[in-house]
């Protein structure tokens, strides 16, 4: 049966792109699945508008059979990581395909076509559209709702990507903080360590001030490229693009848990824990904010008691000092002082020793786990473009 790939080249065709995942499922058969806001979808694919693309570039593609739509991916190429990584790495994302290898392949290898006209060697993913949004694949953890912001697919998408020649570049892992568990509470020892640590390294502990909130964006963008410069797979975000990301932030956030430590009155780290608003997504369902999404965004907010610690940087000249638990300690003190009943650390690198360390200290452990793929370019762009 003949599959066509084809470009999005129109506002329509566009529109199809972002409905798809509606189409493909519903909540009777994929329960865990959270519907996106459509306007993030439309926003993290703008090339006029979303700072990202003022050094990168993308090229969505359709799949389409006996007039249907069946898949979609993004090839997209970010010069900034070329540059900062000194390689040749292009990448897909905004996967989403029917449970069909032949689908799966010719949307793979559209993809690669067009990263190979622009000179890659290797196509990473998925990517949506870097490591700095949501990225990786889902391959364990597949029974839990993910929280926000995270990524979560059927599990047969592991086995299209296995079957199309992609290997494991990195995983990505997420940890469950059972505050609400009144049978759980972290080891005496982690308590102990961190009571010594918050002795011995002068740190003191605020929240981000909300008010002021254009004066924190500048500590917290400088912290955040600094503490992050060498984790694999990262690029530094320019101050527009963090700008960007942080003013849609702003209005879901609760300052409670956004904490700066400061070291003699310098800013060195910051977490940014978010509330999990998928559960409201899901009553939502839609992903539209108007008539009424936005108003049961915001309402919804007071009745959230799980998070997702989706920040933690610490810069590294202060990574001697045992900071790092002290987060966590400070996290789960506020946390449980507030009632809350659960939080997600995500993403973490596998093989992020201090954070992993850290969190297997608190006695807590892995739940769910993304995977981030390789695949030659050269040996896919050689075979062509797939109509099956």
């Amino acid at each position: 049966m003949r599959i066509d790939v084809v470009p999005v080249t129109t506002r329509r065709d566009l529109r199809r792109f972002i409905d798809l995942p509606w189409r493909l499922f519903d909540q009777r058969r994929f329960p865990q699945w959270v519907p996106p806001l459509r306007a993030t979808v439309y926003d993290a694919l703008d090339r006029a508008k979303h700072p990202f693309y003022a050094d990168a570039d993308r090229e969505l593609f359709l799949a389409v059979r006996n007039g249907a739509i069946v898949g979609r991916i993004a090839a997209i190429e970010n010069r900034a990581h070329n540059r900062f990584h000194d390689d040749r790495v292009g990448f897909w994302g905004f996967l989403e395909c029917i449970d069909d290898q032949g689908v799966a392949d010719a949307l793979f290898e559209a993809a690669a076509g067009w990263l190979s006209a622009r000179g890659l060697d290797v196509m990473r993913g998925p990517m949506n559209p870097s490591t700095n949004y949501e990225c990786g694949l889902l391959t364990d953890g597949f029974e839990h709702r993910p929280s926000f912001m995270t990524a979560w697919n059927p599990p047969y998408y592991e086995q299209l990507c296995d079957r199309a020649g992609m290997s494991k570049a990195k995983d990505l892992v997420a940890y469950h903080i059972p505050m609400g568990d009144r049978s759980w509470s972290l080891p005496g020892t982690f308590e102990r360590l961190a009571e010594r640590a918050l002795r011995k390294s002068a740190v003191a502990f605020r929240d981000l001030d909300l008010r002021r909130f254009e004066q924190e964006l500048e500590v917290c963008w400088d912290v955040y490229n600094a503490a992050w410069e060498r984790n694999w797979g990262f690029v530094p975000m320019s101050k527009e693009e963090f700008i960007h990301t942080a003013r849609d932030m702003k209005p879901l956030l609760n300052p409670r848990y956004a904490i700066a430590a400061d070291v003699d009155g310098r800013t060195v780290a910051f977490m940014l824990a978010v509330p999990d608003y998928s559960g409201v997504l899901q009553q939502i369902g839609s992903g539209r904010l108007f008539p009424t999404g936005a108003l049961r965004l915001l309402l919804g907010k007071r009745g959230i008691h799980d998070w997702r610690v989706m920040a933690l940087g610490l810069r590294r000249d202060y990574r001697a000092r045992g900071i790092l638990p002290l987060f966590a300690w400070e996290a789960y003190r506020r946390g449980r002082e507030a009632g809350e009943r659960s939080a997600e650390a995500s993403w973490i690198l596998e093989d992020n020793e201090p954070m992993n360390r850290a969190m297997v200290a608190m006695g807590t452990g892995i739940y769910r786990r993304w995977r981030v793929y390789d695949r030659p370019i050269r040996a896919s762009a050689q075979r062509g473009g797939r109509n099956a």
